[in-house]
């Protein structure tokens, strides 16, 4: 049996170990935020469609500049002509060949029409804030992600430190037991439960490495490092949190700075500028137009004086305009959009009464958590002492080999009952700096 319990460990030893060995970078959380910022595909992705609404911000795009083209063109014909004269003279023409050739400028100009341009270009700024604020909540959500696993990894590893220690406790207690079996102080029955206890220890640690590796190769995937299954050596040993947070400035900053609501905002104010442009309507528009051309025509006819004619100069006009009636269409279309518009009002205010309910349950969530991580704490030295003691009178024959177990399991709870109210506490802060639009404040 002992030969069976040091094999299993060897065997933990050699799959793992090539894992946890091949670490040679250190990151902290900055460092794996701004690789994450750097590599990371949708980041890349949101910030490619950013500057296309960037490009699409233009005069022209928005038809308030003129538009010039050149255009050139030729033409030809191929007829049989039958004329009757009033006297009743036939002449026919065969296979006459007539043709014809152009070229020229042209300059069209919008000049106004009802401030539907103007309105149009305020439009094309508005998308590009909106992406703007895209791009920055992808990034917060980013942002979010990678400290949440960060966290989660340095909870991971402490676990899996807490678990190492469980086993070490174990081969103890087997190390004492064996010892008195052997002089004949304990029964086999001891024996054989501190091996089964310590095999249990032993195959929980071998699960743990397999959590640590799945939260490396998590973060990895994240920050789209090519080499996902990379082992992480990471600075912090404790999952640290700011007990400094206050409720009502996190509102305050949520009303300025919540991207989705900023997004909420800019909705609305698209849909005003959808009645402007519908509102244009009601005005008159003037166009203007010009161009300078060169035309030539060949004819090949017997019966007229003109063989060849050119034409070179310039043209222009403008056309002046106003929809007397349409069918009552502008009438229905601007009620329509002012409906539109009330409902972007109260999607604005359900959005943020729904993220005032977000925050206020978060930091009820936080608070709790920050009572239950001090109070762990204090449980956790309670069960470091009694462990200490009951380890004591066991070495001493005063205590069972099952009292000693229930001492180590409960440190072993103690410790992960912290961790979990720890990363709790910290998942609530991830969650209340990202509602008021503050996570950013990770990578200072």
């Amino acid at each position: 049996m002992k030969k069976r319990v040091i094999s299993g460990l060897t065997i933990l030893v050699i799959i793992f170990l090539p894992f946890y060995a091949s670490a040679q970078e250190t990151y902290d959380l900055k460092r794996v935020l701004e690789t994450g910022l750097e590599h990371n595909y949708d980041i890349r992705i949101v910030r490619n469609e950013q500057q296309i609404t960037d490009n699409n911000v233009t005069l022209g795009n928005a038809g308030i500049l003129p538009t010039l083209d050149v255009n050139a063109g030729y033409n030809g014909s191929l007829s049989n002509i039958d004329q009757q004269s009033v006297e009743n003279v036939t002449i026919n023409y065969r296979n006459i060949f007539n043709q014809g050739a152009n070229i020229g400028l042209n300059l069209n100009w919008t000049v106004f029409d009802g401030f539907r341009m103007q309105t149009e270009y305020k439009r094309l700024k508005e998308f590009q804030q909106m992406g703007e604020i895209t791009t920055r909540l992808t990034i917060e959500n980013l942002i979010a992600s990678l400290t949440s696993e960060y966290y989660n990894y340095v909870r991971q590893n402490l676990r899996l430190k807490n678990l190492k220690y469980a086993v070490s406790l174990s081969k103890e207690r087997l190390r004492i037991v064996e010892a008195r079996y052997n002089i004949g102080s304990m029964s086999r029955l001891d024996l054989q439960q501190a091996r089964v206890d310590f095999n249990a220890d032993s195959s929980n640690l071998i699960k743990q490495y397999e959590v640590v590796n799945t939260s490396a190769i998590v973060l990895n995937q994240l920050m789209a490092l090519e080499n996902v299954a990379q082992k992480l050596q990471i600075c912090d040993t404790i999952i640290d949190t700011d007990k400094g947070l206050n409720q009502p400035a996190l509102w305050e900053k949520t009303t300025e700075a919540n991207s989705r609501l900023l997004l909420s905002q800019k909705n609305k104010t698209l849909s005003e500028l959808d009645l402007k442009a519908v509102q244009s309507r009601n005005y008159p528009y003037l166009k203007l137009n010009a161009g300078y051309g060169y035309t030539l025509n060949l004819y090949d006819t017997d019966n007229s004086n003109t063989k060849r004619q050119n034409t070179l100069g310039p043209n222009y006009g403008f056309t002046l305009g106003y929809s007397l009636f349409d069918g009552f269409n502008r009438k229905r279309e601007q009620k329509n959009v002012r409906i539109v518009i009330q409902n972007r009002e109260l999607e604005q205010q359900q959005l943020e009464l729904s993220l005032k309910a977000d925050l206020s349950k978060m930091w009820t969530a936080y608070q709790n958590n920050l009572e239950l991580a001090d109070l762990e704490e204090e449980n956790l030295e309670a069960a470091h002492e009694n462990y200490d003691i009951a380890m004591e009178r066991y070495r001493l024959g005063e205590l069972s080999g099952i009292e000693l177990r229930e001492a180590q399991n409960s440190l072993l709870e103690a410790e992960e009952r912290l961790l979990q109210a720890q990363y709790n506490t910290k998942l609530c802060e991830i969650s209340l700096l990202q509602i008021s639009g503050q996570i950013t404040s990770y990578l200072e």
